[in-house]
């Protein structure tokens, strides 16, 4: 295989991140909307799960960009002497998910919601995130997402001769093996609206900070990375958060509550 892996359809030669990622966004919308139609007795009004979407999508796109620097800030700092226009295609999901959820968070106070919507979110961001990981590893060396070399015999040769940890495609696997297992763990027991959420995250975040020790990173500080520092916050903040949760407003099965 050769990567970037372009993708044919109908005679055209499309990018697989490009592809990838717009398949991961319409799947998980899908989801979502389908798991909200299912929630019809708990669902917010329509008007109002528009606006903390839209909280979602700037926060995410604003937390994406700014960790992207942070994590990088040689790489993005010579392109911008060069191209400044580059700085906009530097994204990072981590930083997504914590802007993401800052955006909607102050949507929710602008709307006056009170209660948890995290839940109905699981499962889209799970199977976006496996989705779109999996255009990362088409995409090759120039997504700078791959690992450290390997003598595992999994490791994958994007291009320049050397066998690298296919980090892309662990994490596309441990997002939807995450997902199940809370999903089936939720359903034993009864939790608060939000957990399922919370879990999911402090979950991803963890895997996401251990993950990061075998891919190629710049640590200006104790040996960590941005992106270690920020997922270590996401952990503090999704368990902190859990234990203040309501128990007043228990759940028996995450798909029926937002």
């Amino acid at each position: 295989m050769t990567f970037p892996h372009y993708l044919e359809f109908f005679g055209l030669r499309l990018h697989p991140h490009l592809v990838l990622e717009s398949l991961g966004y319409f799947v998980g919308a899908r989801v979502y909307f389908s798991l909200r139609r299912r929630a019809k007795e708990a669902a917010l009004p329509l008007e109002t799960n528009l606006w903390l979407l839209v909280g979602c999508v700037f926060g995410a796109w604003a937390g994406s960009k700014l960790l992207a620097w942070a994590e990088s800030p040689h790489h993005y700092l010579a392109l911008a002497r060069s191209d400044p226009a580059a700085l906009l295609g530097g994204k990072t999901i981590v930083g997504g998910l914590l802007g993401g959820w800052a955006g909607v968070e102050l949507a929710k106070k602008i709307c006056g919601v009170a209660r948890s919507t995290g839940d109905l979110f699981v499962w889209p961001l799970a199977l976006g995130t496996a989705i779109g990981r999996v255009g990362c590893f088409l995409t090759g060396l120039s997504d700078r997402t791959y690992g450290l070399a390997t003598t595992l015999p999994w490791g994958v040769n994007f291009g320049d001769g050397v066998a690298r940890h296919p980090t892309q495609l662990y994490e596309s696997l441990f997002v939807l093996a995450l997902a199940t297992v809370l999903t089936l763990a939720t359903r034993r027991r009864t939790l608060p609206s939000g957990a399922f959420f919370r879990l999911y995250f402090a979950g991803y975040f963890s895997f996401r900070f251990a993950v990061e020790f075998i891919k190629p990173r710049e640590t200006p500080l104790l040996g960590l990375s941005a992106i270690q520092f920020a997922s270590l916050f996401g952990i503090a903040l999704a368990l902190l958060s859990l234990r203040r949760l309501p128990r007043a407003d228990p759940i028996t099965n995450h798909k029926s509550k937002s």
